[in-house]
């Protein structure tokens, strides 16, 4: 099976007005991915939908997680993943888009903020391979916030499909990743504070100013409108 674009957040990867997205695509056979430069344990973790916990205990890893290029990494199976060419062959059953419900009450105390001003344009959908956050429509170069305050674990454009992305971890549950960006003007490392800006906005694949936003709860997405304030929306 063809894995050499085995790489990003699936649920960073998204459907776009106008843009479709990629093909749904499973961990290779071998149950291996080879780090390559610019790549984090989170980068890698959410590349496969998996917990940074289960990756790294999975390969022995202990803190400050630090990665070698080439270094091999034993991931878990069955698990589904965006990326580029050869979609699993096997038949897929069509993801059924559910109808909107009541907003539910926040997971856990962060006290999230809305990561840049816009109208949203493609929302979350549980269990759908490509809606795995929002997509808020703004102006290019307009201000990207953070959502809670953490620290950053990935600033890069390695990742191919997402351009310029910001993964920022908010303690040992929670995730945000913020993907489209014009100009990153945080690096790996940084600590950051809610509101403060982190990035500036770029456009996506289908050449629209916009920010793709998504919240991992122990590295499954969750709808980031349950857990940003209503009144803003």
């Amino acid at each position: 099976m063809s894995w050499s674009a085995r790489l990003l957040v699936v649920g960073l990867l998204l459907i776009l007005s106008g843009c479709s997205g990629p093909a749904v695509r499973f961990i290779p056979e071998d149950n291996v991915h080879v780090v390559k430069p610019g790549e984090t344990l989170y980068s890698i973790a959410t590349a496969y939908d998996m917990d940074w916990r289960e990756l790294a205990s999975r390969n022995d890893l202990r803190p400050p997680y630090t990665l070698r290029v080439g270094q091999r990494l034993v991931l878990a199976k069955n698990r589904v993943m965006q990326g580029g060419a050869a979609a699993d062959p096997r038949p897929q059953a069509p993801s059924k888009i559910r109808k909107a419900s009541p907003p539910l009450p926040p997971i856990g105390k962060i006290r999230w903020v809305w990561p840049t001003e816009g109208r949203v344009v493609t929302t979350f959908v549980q269990g759908h391979p490509t809606r795995k956050g929002i997509d808020i429509a703004g102006e290019l170069g307009q201000p990207v916030r953070a959502a809670a305050s953490g620290e950053v674990v990935y600033s890069g454009s390695g990742l191919a499909g997402y351009g310029r992305l910001i993964i920022l971890k908010h303690d040992e549950r929670f995730l945000s990743a913020y993907a489209y960006n014009q100009t990153l003007l945080v690096s790996e490392g940084e600590t950051v504070q809610s509101g403060q800006i982190i990035a500036r906005m770029g456009q996506a694949e289908a050449g629209k100013p916009m920010l793709h936003f998504e919240i991992r709860l122990d590295g499954n997405p969750i709808d980031p409108l349950r857990q940003l304030p209503q009144a803003s929306r």
